[in-house]
C-alpha cells in the first residue's frame, strides 16, 4: 500500500439537458442522469446508485482483505446496500444505510467467525466510514452444497 494521504480525481460534464458523462483518468467513462426520483429518465447509473454501489463495492473489497488476513476460506460474498435519501433539518441527505451481505462458505465452516469478519468488514469500509448517517449490517451465512 502507497502511503498516506491518497487522492482520488474523477470530473463530470454536462449540458443544460440530457445525461452527464463522469470520468476519472485511465478508467472508463460512465453515462450517468438523475434517478426517476428526481425526473430522470432511470436505466441509468445515477449519483445516488453511485453512491450506494462504492459502498458495497468497498464491503465486497474490505472483506476480501479481512479474510484473508484471518486466513479464513469462502466461496462468495453477495453485498446489497440501501440508502434512504430523506430530509433531515432542512437539508436532503442520506441518513441510513443497511448493508445485507450473503456469504457462502464450505460445508462445516466456522459460522460464527464468518459473521465476526462480515460485521469487521463493515466496520473498516473506508467509504463507510466517510459517512454520516446510521450504519447496520445484516448477514447472512449459507453453507455451499458438499
Amino acid at each position: 500500500m502507497h502511503p498516506y494521504p491518497h487522492v482520488y480525481v474523477a470530473s463530470a460534464a454536462g449540458s443544460p439537458a440530457g445525461g452527464v458523462v463522469a470520468s476519472s483518468p485511465q478508467l472508463p467513462e460512465l453515462q450517468t442522469a438523475p434517478p426517476p426520483e428526481f425526473d430522470g429518465p432511470g436505466g441509468v447509473w445515477s449519483p445516488e446508485t453511485l453512491f450506494v454501489a462504492a459502498l458495497a463495492d468497498c464491503f465486497v473489497l474490505t472483506f476480501r482483505g479481512v479474510t484473508r488476513a484471518a486466513k479464513f476460506e469462502w466461496r462468495t460474498v453477495e453485498c446489497r446496500v440501501e440508502g434512504v435519501l430523506e430530509k433531515a433539518d432542512g437539508v436532503t441527505q442520506f441518513t441510513r444505510y443497511v448493508t445485507r451481505a450473503k456469504l457462502t462458505v464450505a460445508p462445516g465452516a466456522d459460522a460464527a467467525k464468518a459473521k465476526q469478519l462480515l460485521e469487521r468488514a463493515e466496520h473498516l469500509c473506508l467509504i463507510a466510514n466517510s459517512l454520516k448517517g446510521a450504519r447496520s449490517i445484516e448477514t447472512e451465512i449459507v453453507e455451499a452444497a458438499a
